[in-house]
């Protein structure tokens, strides 16, 4: 997605709209990866440490609190924080080797009626 991140020179904060954009996209990574077996997660790219990488980052971590705290076992905390760094490739460009919505069409429970 390369969600381009302004960051404001005088406090280092990042746009309100940003932040909510950033919001809706991890919402939707933790979802998906929640739905999805571990053994199907598709293996992270690293990401290199620069300044524009480390303020997503800063901005991510404060969301996760709520994520966090409501976790009830540690397979949903493990889905939370697999969907934050999900997240965090989707906004910062990073390329997953396979897309997620693959996996996840190839992992969904069929519909009632629907033939296999």
């Amino acid at each position: 997605m390369d969600l381009p991140v302004v960051v404001d020179s005088d406090d280092d904060e990042m746009v309100s709209h940003e932040l909510e954009q950033m919001r809706s996209i991890l919402e939707e990574a933790i979802l998906e990866t929640r739905s999805m077996p571990l053994e199907n997660r598709p293996r992270l790219p690293r990401i290199s440490l620069s300044k524009r990488n480390r303020a997503v980052v800063r901005a991510l971590n404060p969301m996760l609190v709520t994520y966090l705290e409501a976790s009830l076992d540690p397979c949903e905390t493990d889905s939370v924080l697999f969907g934050a760094a999900v997240a965090a490739c989707r906004i910062i460009g990073a390329k997953l080797p396979m897309a997620l919505d693959a996996l996840l069409n190839k992992v969904a429970p069929s519909q009632p009626g629907e033939k296999n």
